[in-house]
Formats: structure tokens, sequence, C-alpha cells
């Protein structure tokens, strides 16, 4: 009798630990998400299964009970082994599961993009081509960006030519975008009418406030401000395939917090019509 307690405690002891394993693993070391759409062809396509290296950010930690009741939750990130650098592709919690006009966490939807533009970037899109003052290096899908420079503007699908911040007086596109600055922590902008509409959903998310224009003067919670000094570093992440996908150009700037982490490898890919694997793009490195 004793010997069988004995085993049925090392057997408990084994899957415990197991899943404490599975648990650390999860939440530090990786995750696994699958591509559902085309929106990152050629790079990757549907049915692909991405692995996520946490380390190479740093592990988010947060209460994930307030996270899954769709409640805002504070995000802390543990020490990476680097920060976000153009060109990675990143996978990230979508800011507007709910609608483009403010921010708001959703846990279980995740999109992925590659990063165009870094805090501190200044942005442009010209003749469909992203440009980064001071960078030169070409950013992103160059093939489609020329695509897009070559479209006439009749000649977009509906919904797709126009862009953020969707006003009539900026007047931006997917062809000609921008500039737009890319906040930093720390970064203090004046308070006009066009950063009001550039920057609002950021402060609101930030303050969890309201922010307001009338009148010639930028209003936070009734109160009149001059400037506002941005608390979190924020990104512009954009689709490879720039026809059929929904990014910054659209719905705006990346909160740091939402990353998961950068998209590393395939680890499988299963083609979502004939449920056959193809092995060509099993443990493929993501560039």
């Amino acid at each position: 009798m004793k010997r069988w307690i004995n085993i049925l405690l090392n057997l408990f002891l084994a899957l415990v630990s197991l899943v404490a394993l599975w648990i650390f693993s999860q939440v530090f070391l990786l995750a696994s998400f699958r591509i559902p759409s085309d929106s990152m062809e050629p790079e990757l396509v549907e049915g692909d299964f991405v692995a996520v290296w946490k380390p190479t950010l740093g592990a988010r930690l947060f209460n994930l009970n307030a996270t899954l009741r769709l409640e805002q939750t504070e995000i802390h990130r543990v020490p990476g082994l680097r920060g976000v650098r153009r060109g990675d592709v990143l996978v990230f919690n979508f800011p507007h599961p709910n609608g483009w006009d403010k921010i708001e966490m959703h846990i279980l939807k995740y999109y992925i993009k590659r990063c165009i533009g870094l805090p501190g970037d200044t942005l442009s899109i010209r003749n469909g081509m992203f440009r980064v003052s001071g960078a030169d290096t070409p950013l992103g899908n160059l093939d489609s960006q020329r695509r897009i420079g070559q479209t006439l503007p009749g000649e977009f699908p509906d919904g797709i030519y126009n862009s953020f911040p969707f006003d009539s007086i900026a007047n931006w596109n997917i062809r000609d975008f921008g500039p737009i600055y890319i906040p930093k922590t720390g970064d203090c902008l004046t308070m006009n009418r066009g950063n009001y509409i550039l920057y609002r959903k950021l402060i609101e998310w930030e303050q969890k406030g309201k922010l307001e224009y009338k009148d010639s003067t930028v209003f936070l919670n009734a109160k009149p401000i001059k400037d506002y000094c941005f608390l979190k570093n924020y990104y512009f992440v954009a689709g490879d395939k720039g026809m059929n996908s929904q990014d910054s150009r659209y719905w705006g700037l990346l909160p740091e917090e939402y990353i998961v982490g950068k998209a590393a490898f395939i680890w499988k890919s299963v083609d979502p019509y004939t449920r056959k694997f193809r092995w060509d793009r099993f443990m493929k490195k993501i560039r």
C-alpha cells in the first residue's frame, strides 16, 4: 500500500512540475500564434504557426483575470535582450477591438505586423513608400509599396485609400501620409488642433480621461492644456501586403505595452484549404 501511495505521490508531483513548467514557458519563454489572413504575404501566409520568443523583448506581466473580463489593467515588462527594431515582425494585442475611436485591451485578439517606425521617429509615406527621417534603410515590403504608389486614387477598392486620422484638413491617404511624429516616453508636444487630432486617442488612453478641442484650445478632463508630455512609447506598424492590411495607416500608433513579442520563426504551416502540411515552411526564420 505504501508503495502505491509513493508512486501516486511521485506522479502527482511530476504532473504539477510539468504544469508549472508549461505555465512558466507560456509566460516567460515562448508563445504560438496562427496567421489567419494574407496581410503579411509573402513573408507569412495564412495557416502559418509562428513562434514568439519572449526573452528577445521581455515577457509581459499583468492581471490575466482582469484582461479576460475585458477590463483595462496595468501591464509591466521584464527586461529583454534588446528593444524593438525597425523591420521586426511583431505580435501584439490589437488596440482597437471595439472600434477605432479609442484604445482598449482585448487579451484574446492578436495582430501581427512589421515595425516601420520607432519611438522618436518622424514617419511619412510619399508615393506609397515609407520614409523615416534620418533612416536610409528600406522599410517594409518595397514591391507592395511600389504597387500602391502606381495605383491612381480612383482605382483603390472601397475603404482602402483614405487613412488615419480621417480628417478633411489633413486629408492623408496610403499614398501620401504624414509626416507624423511617433512619441516616446517623456516627449512633450504643443497641443494645437493638428496634434489634438493625431494624438487624442493616445492621451485619452494614458490619462483614462477625455480630450476635447474647442475655441482653439485643447481641454483634458475639462481643463485647458498648452502641451502634453507622453508617459509611454509608441510604434508604427504595417502589413507587408499593403493593399490588404489593417494597420497603423488606418488606426494609428501602437502602444509598447500591447506588444507580445517578436515573431521568430514558423514552427508549423498547414494549408487552410487542403489541411496538408507545407513542409517547406517548417522552421523558417521570419525576416
